[in-house]
């Protein structure tokens, strides 16, 4: 790992409260963690856990855990894969999968995993021609050619996947090297309704009795990888009171935020979001009771809906509770203050929050129509993603690289090409579903008589329209969409619904997106990297980023808490309770592998855990370590009491759940006979 500290981050890091902190594996406090708990970690333990760790492109984490190339991450993560490789006759999700030998193995259509292979400064070629005085909506625009500019040209250099990496809300950028994996294949998943036992009213709870894990390899030229480091498996498994390390990548947090980005999403991002979630999920609900393959083809995307509610719930739960705005508050407060007090601070950054609460205002003018055209269109839908990207692809490779839109940039373009170009299934009847949804939603949002509304409708209802764009289109074709993307006048000619749709949310899609890059984003990164370097100025860089899907390390000791009614939680739970909890009606249906092999597996194995490890959304499916660097279980989720910790951390009942090893290990063996499997886990 390359030691990428500048001047201004040299003081030591300190972790704020606790075992606070999602850690840069470059900067890991490894002082206080020896200070506090007597364990010395060597840099070599830390690159250890670095080349071991893996991203997946789908927005969970993982690790290599044999000389083989064998992936271990959560079922949940995997469950885009074990979806898309299932069929009406073989339903992987529902019956689960275990590959009799590697030729078994099942490609996923377009899954990619990355390793970090090292990190480079680069805030001074990211900021190469932005000075102060430069308006922040041209700033932004500097930047991000600069950063589409240094991405392709690493990339061309490594062969590897290259990402500017914004940290400390753009206080400093860096240079992510990653060696990428694009041919990942399924091993092992079990059933779902053991892997996500208790469904959602279970979700993000404890005590808690999912085995939420699935297996991969990772394959290169046709044969399996051989990763130079892997984790081996721990022989004694998870025990309470022991320090265990969480390497992950946790997608985002917001402890950095103001009040007033805070107060925005309470009043109006977070509403939105749940109300249409909630919708949404009540249809596909509908949807999958009206007939069993109904309910096998929503599966994922209502999972995914479900648990998105289930976390914006959560985090709008924790901005409303006023403990934590207080606390917020008086944060921001004492900085502000500190920064009153020095003239030269005053002059640099008094303004800060006042530029910020202005462009909080301007968003909440055009939030709606933002989100509806261009930022979160047709949630779920495969067709309309594909349908975007097919009829802008030609249109932005035509433009200078540094002039596109960041998602069509070169270094951007195989992991958009794998989207476009999957070979994985589409189903038309809840695409319409998902179609008409959205419809609903912007005919009640912004009226039947907005222009863009009315070009969408066409004089139709929106079950109608939704029918018309789905019923014709030929995106079902991978050729057709290649066709299609290769030729901007194609695209720009067809007559396919879909390429229709996109058509015309593409102009008001285009200038809403300029409108918040240079009135929102712009500004907000401008402010934000002020903020830091007025915390820096008065407090030293004694803080964590916030987090931004980048590999980071937390540490904590595994722990039960006492919950909100007085009763003591303890810290793991196991197989006895898992058949106490099982009541034979979904979500608390055992399989039935299950149920037979009650008399062959030791009941009181620990089965799931807690513990205080600062963890988030991204970190799912990240390896739980002992100090010895061996596997003591996997990260899968964390209560509901620890959502807000998005915004403030906390411990007093915040708990990061695990899969215990002991318990994936007792499974394997006395429930699936996955031999195989165990033999190469090293038992």
């Amino acid at each position: 790992m390359h030691r990428t500290l500048t001047l201004l981050f040299a003081a030591t890091f300190l972790p704020a409260t606790a075992d606070e902190g999602m850690w840069l594996l470059n900067r890991f406090p490894a002082e206080e963690v020896k200070k506090k708990f007597g364990v010395t970690l060597t840099p070599a333990f830390m690159d250890h856990l670095r080349l071991s760790a893996v991203r997946f492109n789908n927005g969970g984490s993982g690790s290599f855990v044999s000389a083989d190339g064998l992936l271990f991450t959560n079922h949940h993560v995997g469950a885009d894969c074990i979806y898309k490789v299932s069929s009406k006759d073989h339903d992987y999700m529902k019956d689960g999968f275990l590959a009799k030998s590697q030729a078994d193995e099942k490609a996923c259509p377009d899954l990619e995993v990355n390793i970090l292979l090292r990190i480079d400064p680069a805030s001074d070629k990211v900021n190469a021609g932005v000075n102060d005085a430069m308006p922040p909506a041209e700033a932004n625009r500097i930047r991000r050619a600069n950063i589409a500019k240094l991405e392709i040209e690493c990339a061309k250099s490594t062969g590897n996947r290259c990402d500017i990496v914004t940290l400390y809300s753009g206080g400093q950028y860096d240079l992510y090297i990653y060696k990428k994996y694009t041919d990942v294949r399924l091993v092992f998943a079990p059933e779902e309704s053991i892997a996500a036992f208790g469904g959602d009213p279970d979700n993000f709870t404890f005590p808690r009795f999912c085995l939420d894990f699935a297996l991969f390899r990772a394959y290169e030229n046709g044969k399996p990888v051989k990763p130079e480091h892997f984790l081996k498996w721990s022989k004694t498994g998870a025990r309470d009171g022991e320090l265990i390390f969480v390497s992950g990548h946790p997608g985002s947090t917001e402890r950095m935020a103001t009040v007033a980005q805070l107060e925005f999403q309470r009043d109006v991002s977070l509403p939105y979001s749940r109300e249409i979630l909630k919708k949404l999920a009540d249809r596909l609900i509908a949807f999958g009771a009206e007939d069993p393959e109904n309910k096998r083809i929503a599966r994922d995307v209502l999972a995914s809906v479900q648990n998105s509610f289930k976390a914006f719930t959560g985090f709008y739960g924790g901005l409303k509770d006023e403990e934590l705005i207080r606390l917020k508050r008086e944060a921001e407060t004492k900085l502000r203050k500190a920064v009153a007090d020095d003239p030269a601070k005053q002059a640099k950054f008094g303004k800060i929050w006042d530029d910020i609460s202005a462009y909080v205002d301007e968003y909440k003018q055009f939030y709606l129509p933002y989100s509806l055209f261009e930022r979160a269109p047709v949630t779920g839908s495969e067709f309309f993603n594909i349908a975007k990207s097919v009829n802008r692809y030609a249109v932005e490779k035509a433009k200078p690289n540094t002039e596109r839109l960041r998602a069509y940039a070169d270094a951007a373009l195989p992991q958009l090409e794998m989207a476009m170009y999957s070979t994985a299934p589409i189903y038309p009847k809840l695409e319409e579903l998902l179609m008409e949804e959205w419809i609903k939603r912007m005919v009640e949002k912004l009226g039947a008589d907005h222009d863009v509304v009315k070009k969408v409708l066409n004089g139709r209802s929106p079950r109608d329209a939704a029918k018309y764009y789905i019923g014709g289109t030929k995106l079902l074709d991978v050729a057709e969409r290649k066709r299609l993307a290769a030729d901007a006048a194609a695209a720009a000619a067809s007559v396919d619904t879909m390429i229709e749709l996109a058509r015309i949310l593409d102009g008001p899609g285009r200038l809403l997106r300029k409108r918040f890059e240079d009135k929102v984003e712009a500004v907000q990164a401008s402010s934000a990297s002020r903020i830091a370097q007025a915390r820096f100025a008065i407090y030293g860089a004694n803080e964590y980023p916030d987090a931004t899907f980048t590999l980071r390390v937390s540490f904590a000791p595994v722990k039960g808490y006492t919950n909100a009614a007085g009763a003591k939680v303890p810290w793991a739970t196991d197989f006895t309770g898992l058949y106490a909890r099982a009541t034979g009606q979904e979500p608390f249906a055992l399989p039935d592998s299950w149920k037979q092999a009650k008399p062959r597996l030791r009941l009181k194995t620990p089965y799931n855990f807690v513990s205080t490890a600062d963890t988030h959304g991204g970190n799912s499916g990240s390896p739980t370590v002992n100090t010895k660097g061996e596997v003591v279980g996997i990260l899968f989720d964390g209560n509901i009491e620890g959502l807000p910790n998005q915004y403030l951390y906390r411990d007093k009942m915040e708990r990061s759940v695990h899969v215990a090893s002991q318990g994936i290990v007792e499974s394997l063996r006395s429930v699936y006979k996955a031999d195989r499997i165990l033999k190469e886990l090293g038992f």
